[in-house]
């Protein structure tokens, strides 16, 4: 009996994501509403609320299942990257434009959210997911060893910088609809940039 109230539970839980996604790109994370979400999924109100503490919570859920597909993805090919600490760089930061463009609404829904005031339920907020810090980190330690970046760097700065200016570039998808390959270029002239602060022959 268990093992079907649990896939039951399961199956909710994905009807419940499905329908949020769907919402938050079609009219935006505000505008959807916990019996908006109920009514697209097919449940009742209260199987959301019994699955998902409050719609922040359903956002997260819907970010973090999106994030294990990037990840599968970069998993497969950043260890196989090769070039400059800047050409390795840009190579995830296109990746990353790749894959969220396919649904640019939903990640400038997960943005907004971010800059929201929390009622104590945060996201993990932009720009401090472990994994692709840790990708980034690992990128630029690796740097450092191969001697393209200079030893005494900020290295948590640097990603900062980066990730800031990568969030910043979706306004251009919005306002003048400039797409993934578009969006790569005006990162890969940016990465330039920054990494000519902290280049192993540039100015300590």
């Amino acid at each position: 009996m268990g093992g079907i109230r649990d896939a039951q539970k399961q199956a909710t839980r994905e009807r419940v994501l499905a329908a949020a996604r769907e919402l938050f790109v079609d009219i935006g994370y505000e505008a959807a509403t916990i019996r908006m979400i109920a009514d697209r999924a097919g449940v009742a109100t209260g199987s959301v609320f019994t699955t998902f503490p409050s719609k922040i919570a359903i956002l997260r859920a819907v970010m973090d299942e999106r994030l294990e597909r990037l990840f599968l993805e970069l998993d497969a090919v950043v260890p196989h990257l090769r070039g400059s600490t800047v050409v390795r760089l840009c190579s995830v930061m296109a990746m990353h434009y790749d894959f969220e463009m396919r649904r640019p609404r939903l990640f400038t829904t997960y943005l907004a959210a971010n800059f929201e005031w929390s009622d104590g339920e945060p996201l993990i907020t932009f720009g401090r997911q472990p994994r692709l810090v840790g990708i980034l980190r690992d990128i630029l330690t690796a740097g450092v060893t191969g001697g393209d970046v200079r030893s005494d760097i900020d290295v948590n700065v640097f990603i900062d910088f980066l990730l800031a200016a990568y969030g910043f570039n979706y306004r251009l998808a919005a306002q003048e609809g400039l797409g993934a390959g578009e969006l790569s270029d005006i990162m890969d002239r940016q990465i330039a940039l920054m990494f000519s602060g902290i280049a192993r022959n540039a100015a300590g």
